[in-house]
């Protein structure tokens, strides 16, 4: 019974990675799939997608449709900056701001 439960549980978990990958090699997803992909709910893409806040195709005027590549550059759109990157950006504007006053040379 054990071992049934076992196999079961072992079948699920590939069906799911299957699917996943699936995803992973189509360009075009529906509405199901990108809810996987981004890992949201659809009444959320939805929202997204009516206040035009991500990318999507309707091509009938119904369904909707979404690039996956336009979908991952939506997710890496905002890029918060490190601190030691901050640190870089501040040292170079006080010092530029220094050159300009004609301080450092």
């Amino acid at each position: 019974m054990n071992t049934e439960m076992d196999i079961l549980n072992l079948l699920h978990v590939i069906r799911k990675e299957l699917a996943e990958l699936m995803i992973l090699k189509k360009d075009v997803l529906n509405l199901d799939e990108a809810c996987e992909y981004l890992s949201v709910s659809a009444s959320h893409l939805y929202k997204l997608t009516s206040t035009h806040q991500i990318p999507c195709y309707q091509p009938n005027g119904k369904r909707l449709y979404f690039k996956r590549n336009e979908l991952q550059e939506w997710l890496l759109r905002n890029r918060k900056c490190t601190s030691h990157e901050i640190e870089e950006l501040a040292s170079s504007y006080i010092l530029s701001r220094s050159i300009s006053k004609g301080g450092v040379k």
